[in-house]
């Protein structure tokens, strides 16, 4: 068994090294990518150059470094790879699109795109980069296929500051919503089959990730805040507004799927806003937990008219795909275990995390299971968010040069 195992995952890599050879001018650069692959995966504590080249036998990190530091190639072409590479294995009419942002803590100031700002892993503002990315989820597959470094405008309004840090000139500033459209757009004009889009309120605040949606008839089921506004008949509501008028003989009670400890349910009720296509309907969809009775989320949803509630709630469930992404990626393949300060350093290891993560779902998908961080992922979100915090500020006051 150990045998048949091994000679699978050696001829998925070789099949993963034949599409990556485009991106790479000679093969002494396919060989240096396919060794930071495998330091990305192998069980080295973290995925700095230093334990990755001595778990690969190498007697010095810095040919490795130097593939990321100075490398001739392009992030960009490789993210087309792992597309193709993703759209091959495993995509699905009926996938969804998930869209956030995850934090990399840092000291110092020159690591490009640093400032204090809200971190979602630390739960509070940290002095802190941000990539925004976007999810491709299918049932119980799930990886990222898209990634964008968020630029703070005190960065974009600092150009020589960008030119340190090799921003290119061209580089304007985007928010986080703008990013996360041009990736959606992207990932269309590639042939990435999706039905659904998910994202929590940063996006579904964001009417032109709608608008786009609804012209290429795709679903949606964004979260929303209490300050947003929509039209309901002649009149315009807050969802605040909304949620207050509420029929409290209404509630359904709906899961949005099984979780570590059993299904995750919740009462769901749905209220109808105006829609402009006869053949979609848009909805204010409102869910209430079970033991707390004031705890209640809104959100904004798309679809036909033959699209259930059921269906969206589902969607719903599907959106925390995206932290458990973030979970494995930052335990498994070292997202956040770069020893790069500049732009296309940050593109080159995010982009091979990635692709490395690309590479265990279809490995989970070949063994069925195996291997498996799923469930332990959800589990020990809480903790695996605490425990990064912690160890990201304590392993850089040793090693990191950003």
């Amino acid at each position: 068994m150990e045998k048949i195992i091994y000679e699978t995952i050696e001829k998925e890599m070789e099949e993963l090294k034949s599409r990556m050879k485009k991106c790479y001018y000679s093969k002494s650069g396919l060989k240096e990518a396919e060794k930071y692959m495998k330091g990305l995966l192998s069980r080295a504590e973290r995925k700095n150059g230093w334990q990755m080249s001595e778990i690969l036998g190498e007697s010095t990190p810095y040919k490795m470094q130097q593939f990321i530091y100075r490398g001739r190639w392009s992030a960009d072409e490789l993210r087309e790879v792992m597309q193709e590479y993703v759209k091959e294995k495993f995509q699905d009419e009926s996938a969804v699109l998930v869209m956030d942002e995850t934090g990399f803590l840092k000291q110092g100031k020159m690591s490009v795109g640093v400032q204090r700002q809200y971190s979602g892993t630390a739960g509070k503002v940290e002095n802190c980069q941000i990539g925004v990315f976007l999810n491709y989820a299918v049932n119980d597959k799930f990886c990222c296929i898209d990634r964008e470094l968020y630029l703070p405008r005190q960065w974009t309004d600092d150009r020589e500051r960008c030119r340190k840090a090799g921003v290119p000139d061209n580089c304007e500033f985007r928010t986080k919503p703008e990013m996360a459209l041009e990736m959606i757009k992207h990932a269309y004009g590639n042939g990435i089959a999706f039905e659904w889009a998910a994202g929590d309120s940063v996006y579904g605040a964001d009417k032109n990730i709608q608008k786009y949606l609804e012209e290429k008839h795709k679903k949606y089921m964004f979260a929303v805040s209490g300050k947003e506004y929509f039209w309901i008949g002649f009149r315009q509501y807050s969802v605040k507004a909304v949620r207050e008028q509420l029929d409290e003989e209404k509630w359904a009670e709906i899961s949005t799927g099984d979780g570590t400890k059993g299904e995750k349910r919740f009462q769901w009720q749905s209220i109808e806003v105006n829609c402009a296509d006869s053949e979609y309907k848009k909805y204010l969809i409102f869910r209430r937990s079970l033991s707390d009775e004031t705890d209640i989320r809104a959100y904004i949803a798309y679809g036909n008219v033959e699209t259930r509630l059921e269906e969206f709630v589902k969607t719903a469930g599907i959106r925390w795909t995206i932290e458990m992404n973030f979970a494995e990626m930052k335990g498994e393949t070292g997202l956040d275990q770069y020893e790069v300060r500049s732009y296309d350093g940050w593109y080159k290891h995010i982009t091979l995390s990635c692709l490395a993560h690309a590479f265990l779902t279809v490995l989970r998908e070949q063994f069925q299971g195996i291997p498996n961080m799923t469930a332990e992922s959800e589990a020990n979100m809480d903790s695996f968010k605490k425990r990064k915090k912690s160890e990201s500020l304590s392993a850089k006051q040793k090693s990191d040069v950003l």
